[in-house]
């Protein structure tokens, strides 16, 4: 009585396996790189170092505001 339910059933579920595999596998990588390609905080040093390059402050306001973050 069981025998004819596994005749057909052999080849779908191994295909069906290694696609299981290949999403878990890609879901996996996917997490682990954009985990590693989080992009770094700044400081509110380096955003007032920054203002000062582009010119957005001058040296007097970045001491001011640098006295008063640290």
């Amino acid at each position: 009585m069981w025998e004819c339910m596994n005749t057909n059933m052999s080849f779908s579920h191994g295909f069906g396996m290694i696609i299981f595999w290949i999403l878990v596998i890609t879901l996996i990588y996917f997490i682990f790189t954009r985990i590693r390609n989080k992009p770094e905080v700044d400081t509110a040093l380096d955003l007032l170092k920054k203002r000062l390059a582009k010119g957005e402050i001058n040296k007097e306001e970045f001491e001011n505001l640098k006295e008063v973050i640290q």
